[in-house]
């Protein structure tokens, strides 16, 4: 995430927030990897675990194969997602090649969604950024707890089962809050 003499790669643009007003915790990746970017989808790659922690943290079986359905899952379960990075250069998809990183407005998305009280980094990239690029400026921010989760991508090597107790503050927080 430093600027270097090596090639930058193209700019690459992220999605838009899955969120509504109603959401109470927000799980924030750093910037959509090439398999998710390719196929316009959050946790697009096959491998990553994202969605399955999801649906077994949440109560909600095995993962729909739709991503549409995916996504109503997350809202009606009142979690919402982003990435905390709007645009970078990046080549591949690992968070090491990010240059010139660009944040989202996050400051806009708390008031558009003023219930979130969990905020959950998946990786240790995101939560970099966001000290970096978003804490600094960020309103209200005593308001929120935040926490660390692994990252669920494939890169992060770590056995699904692993992966699921590292995440069980997910849990925690939609049985302690998210629901009321």
């Amino acid at each position: 995430m430093k600027e270097t003499n090596q090639p930058r790669g193209p700019l690459l643009t992220g999605f838009p927030p899955v969120a509504d007003e109603r959401c109470r915790i927000l799980i924030i990746g750093s910037m959509p990897g090439k398999a998710s970017l390719d196929v316009g989808q959050y946790y697009g790659h096959p491998r990553n675990h994202f969605w399955r922690l999801l649906y077994t943290l949440l109560d909600g079986g095995a993962p729909e194969p739709s991503y549409e359905a995916r996504i109503r899952f997350a809202l009606s379960r009142r979690v919402a997602l982003w990435d905390v990075l709007r645009s970078c250069e990046r080549q591949g998809s690992l968070d090491a090649a990010i240059r010139r990183p660009e944040a989202n407005d996050f400051e806009r998305f708390y008031q558009r969604c003023p219930y979130i009280r969990f905020v959950f980094f998946n990786g240790s990239a995101s939560e970099q950024l966001y000290r970096r690029y978003v804490k600094p400026v960020e309103k209200d921010a005593a308001l929120r707890c935040y926490r660390l989760l692994p990252s669920s991508s494939p890169a992060r090597a770590m056995t699904f089962s692993a992966k699921l107790e590292a995440w069980q503050p997910l849990r925690e927080a939609w049985l302690s809050g998210a629901e009321g």
